[in-house]
C-alpha cells in the first residue's frame, strides 16, 4: 500500500486525501487549525458565516465529483421572489436591470477574448467604456479584485459568463460550507484516512510523496521557495446580522466600483436566529486602501438596499482577506503560468493559486486531483482514472 502525506485540511487537502485513499493509498492529513475546512470553515454559533460570501458553482468538474459521492448534501434554493430582489447600483442609484450596452458582452457566441489584452480595453471596443467598466465591476463577485478591468480579458470574460449564466450556476449548501467539509471529512475517515488537527508541519517528510494543500504564502514558507507567488485579491469583508424588515433587497452588485452585498438568509434561514437576517459583503480594495475604506463603501451599498439597517444591527464583524481570494491572471498570463503543481522530489502543490484551470474552488479541486494523479502515476495508476472514480 502506497503512502501519501497531505498538509492542509481544507477543500483541496480533503479532495486530495479522498482521491488518494480511493486509489488505494494510505493517507495522513495534517491540519494546523483545530478544525478542518480552511477558508471553507463555517463559524459556529447563532450566525453561521463563512470567510466572505461563498457559493458552489455547478458548472465545474468538482460538482459532479462531489455529487457522485453524495458530499454536497441539501442545498438552500433561492426563492424566485428573492431572486427578483437583486439590485444593481449604477450612477449612484439602484436599478433592476443592467445597462443595455453591457448585454453585448454577454451574448452567446461572442468571440473568445484574448489573453494578452486587458479586459477594459477589449470590452470597450465592443460595448463602450461605460458598459466595459460596469461589466468589470460586476464580475468582482467572482474575482475579489479591486481592478478587474486591468486583468486578462480572457480570464475576466470566463468569469463574467459563469457569474451571469442562466439558470444560475451558484448554489448554496444548507448550513454553510462546513456541511460539505464535514461530509468530506466523514468520507475520508471511512476510507481510512488519518487526520491530525492542531498539527502544524515545519519540516517536510521525506518518506512519502507530499501534497502541500495550503495557501501559497504558507507553502512558500514551508518549502523555502520565494518563487511561489502569484497575484491575488485584497478584500474588505463585512458580516452583519440585522432584524428582519420587509423590503430588504436580496443582493446589491455595485457597477460603479467593485463590490457585492448578499443577504444569505434569503436562501438559508438556518444561518441566523429567527427574526434576523445575515448579510455578508465583499468590497475589493487596492493596496493603498484600508479596511475602513472598504467598509465605508459597503455602508454606502447598505444605505441603498437596507433601509434603517444601522438601527437594526444585532451583530457585526469586519476583516480583510489579503491574498486569500484565489489567483488572478494579468494580461499575457493564464493558469498555466502559475506555480506548478509538481515541485519535484515528490512534492506537489494544491490550492486556488496554482497551475490548474477553473473558477474559485474549482482550482483547488483540479490541482488536488492533479497532485494525487502525479504522486500515484509512478505506480502505474492512470491519472485520469481518479477523476471518474
Amino acid at each position: 500500500m502506497h503512502r501519501i502525506t497531505v498538509i492542509g485540511g481544507g477543500f483541496a487537502g480533503l479532495t486530495a486525501a479522498i482521491s488518494a485513499a480511493e486509489a488505494g493509498a494510505k493517507v495522513t492529513v495534517y491540519e494546523a487549525h483545530h478544525t478542518l475546512g480552511g477558508r471553507a470553515r463555517t463559524d459556529e454559533g447563532p450566525y453561521r458565516t463563512n470567510e466572505g460570501p461563498h457559493a458552489l458553482y455547478n458548472g465545474g468538474p468538482h460538482w459532479a465529483w462531489l455529487k457522485r459521492r453524495d458530499l454536497i448534501g441539501p442545498l438552500a434554493p433561492l426563492p424566485p421572489l428573492e431572486a427578483a430582489r437583486l439590485r444593481l447600483r449604477h450612477h449612484g442609484v439602484l436599478r433592476r436591470t443592467p445597462p443595455f450596452a453591457l448585454l453585448k458582452l454577454l451574448r452567446r457566441g461572442a468571440r473568445q477574448a484574448p489573453v494578452d489584452t486587458d479586459f477594459l480595453s477589449w470590452a470597450t471596443e465592443r460595448a463602450g467604456e461605460e458598459a466595459a467598466r460596469a461589466a468589470a465591476h460586476y464580475v468582482a463577485v467572482a474575482l475579489f479584485h479591486h481592478d478587474p478591468g486591468a486583468l486578462s480579458a480572457a480570464f475576466v470574460q470566463e468569469r463574467l459568463r459563469r457569474a451571469t449564466r442562466l439558470p444560475p450556476e451558484a448554489h448554496y449548501p444548507r448550513g454553510g460550507w462546513a456541511s460539505v467539509i464535514d461530509r468530506m471529512a466523514g468520507r475520508a475517515w471511512n476510507l481510512g484516512v488519518r487526520i491530525e488537527t492542531v498539527a502544524r508541519v515545519h519540516t517536510l517528510p521525506t518518506d512519502t510523496p507530499v501534497v502541500v494543500a495550503t495557501s501559497l504564502a504558507a507553502a512558500r514558507r514551508l518549502l523555502g521557495d520565494d518563487s511561489l507567488t502569484w497575484p491575488s485579491g485584497r478584500t474588505a469583508l463585512i458580516d452583519l446580522a440585522v432584524r428582519t424588515r420587509r423590503g430588504d433587497v436580496f443582493a446589491v452588485s455595485d457597477l460603479d466600483a467593485p463590490g457585492w452585498l448578499e443577504r444569505f438568509t434569503a436562501q438559508d434561514r438556518t444561518l441566523a436566529p429567527a427574526g434576523e437576517q445575515l448579510i455578508q459583503g465583499q468590497i475589493p480594495i487596492a493596496p493603498h486602501e484600508s479596511r475602513a475604506d472598504g467598509v465605508a463603501r459597503a455602508e454606502q451599498l447598505l444605505d441603498l438596499g437596507f433601509a434603517g439597517w444601522r438601527e437594526r444591527v444585532t451583530w457585526r464583524r469586519e476583516s480583510v482577506a489579503d491574498g486569500r481570494t484565489g489567483a488572478v491572471d494579468l494580461p499575457g498570463t493564464t493558469w498555466r503560468d502559475r506555480p506548478a503543481v509538481d515541485r519535484g522530489d515528490g512534492v506537489y502543490l494544491a490550492g486556488d493559486q496554482v497551475a490548474a484551470p477553473g473558477v474559485l474552488s474549482e482550482v483547488s479541486f483540479t490541482s488536488a486531483l492533479t497532485a494525487v494523479s502525479l504522486a500515484l502515476g509512478q505506480h502505474g495508476r492512470n491519472p485520469l482514472d481518479l477523476k471518474h472514480a
